[in-house]
């Protein structure tokens, strides 16, 4: 969110900071998802842990549910 060598943090919490604005990234923004097929084929795995990772339209609900934040995906 914040470019090359910016703070980019670990998990939804982290990305959550950056999406409200505490960390550069001011809302409201458009974000540009490349590939967003190969993520979406990815996310769909399930992790070997505990705790399971949000899906591709978990991760996209939660960019654009209330953050003010426009995706496009390419």
């Amino acid at each position: 969110m914040n470019g090359p060598g910016g703070y980019f943090g670990w998990g939804l919490d982290a990305l959550n900071d950056c999406l409200r604005g505490h960390w550069g990234a001011t809302p409201p923004l458009r974000l540009l998802w490349h590939d967003s097929d190969v993520a979406r084929r990815g996310l769909a795995l399930t992790p070997q842990t505990a705790r399971r990772a949000p899906d591709f339209e978990e991760l996209l609900a939660f960019l654009t549910e209330g953050h003010r934040v426009e995706v496009q995906l390419a």
